[in-house]
């Protein structure tokens, strides 16, 4: 089974600060880890290709720095790595992400599965993975906590909902996304370290992957951030301290003057 991993790099959330000035993300001096979804992935990735038998693909798009986050992810068990990057990605919302990573999908020869994260921590809006689904022709399941098995061309899975999960099949290949309480990933082993070191990490641009010049990119965006700003806090705030009790009287005392 050939089993490709989607992995982004992106912005430690406990460092995340605002720039005043520009109202943008203010990235330096912020250190950048793997998407903490991504992670289950990953780990789930090299778990179903160690148990049925394949190779797991690690893939991302971003600036050359992101090697750092493939580097990591073959450390923890994956195959081979794969960098898409190309000034040309610049600027991306979700639309042009999946026809990136669809069409480098392609050109590395397709996948029995793809694993995606859930969602990423910087722009949380959990599109990539089905749209990568729809651009790839894949069926696939969102939210997927538990793999149950895999026989005869098919993936039985546990999909969690608010009030429990659904249990559902799919047909591969196809697409996941996974949540955290599907797995426990793994801290990179000693020789895995030694393997990242030394591995030749394929760099693809949009010439690679015959991206098409309208899909990618600024210019192949529908969506685009005007800016990012933190909320103005709005009416009195009335802090309680002291013991529950305490504070539940206070409460009470509040809401009886309204």
């Amino acid at each position: 089974m050939k089993i490709v991993v989607c992995v982004k790099q992106v912005p430690d959330a406990k460092d995340v600060r605002l720039d005043p000035t520009t109202n943008t993300l203010a990235r330096e001096g912020v250190q950048s880890i793997m998407n903490p979804y991504d992670r289950h992935a990953l780990e789930e990735g090299v778990r179903l290709a160690a148990e049925l038998g394949g190779t797991v693909t690690v893939l991302s798009m971003g600036p050359p720095q992101a090697q750092e986050v493939l580097r990591e992810a073959v450390a923890c068990g994956a195959d081979e790595a794969v960098l898409v990057s190309d000034r040309a990605f610049a600027g991306a919302d979700t639309w042009a992400t999946t026809h990136t990573l669809a069409q480098a999908i392609k050109t590395i020869g397709g996948a029995d599965l793809v694993l995606c994260g859930k969602q990423a921590i910087d722009g949380d809006t959990a599109q990539v993975g089905p749209g990568l689904a729809e651009r790839l022709g894949f069926p696939y399941a969102t939210c997927v906590k538990k793999v149950l098995d895999c026989a005869d061309g098919a993936m039985r899975l546990q999909r969690l909902m608010d009030d429990g999960y659904d249990t559902l099949e799919v047909q591969l290949p196809a697409l996941l996304t996974v949540v955290k309480e599907i797995n426990e990933p793994r801290l990179p082993s000693l020789k895995g370290k030694m393997k990242a070191k030394k591995l030749a990490i394929k760099t693809l641009s949009a010439a690679d992957i015959d991206a098409d010049p309208a899909q990618i990119g600024l210019p192949g965006s529908p969506t685009q951030v005007v800016r990012v700003f933190s909320p103005q806090a709005r009416g009195e705030r009335t802090i309680f301290t002291g013991s529950i009790d305490e504070q539940v009287t206070q409460l009470a005392r509040e809401l009886k003057q309204l």
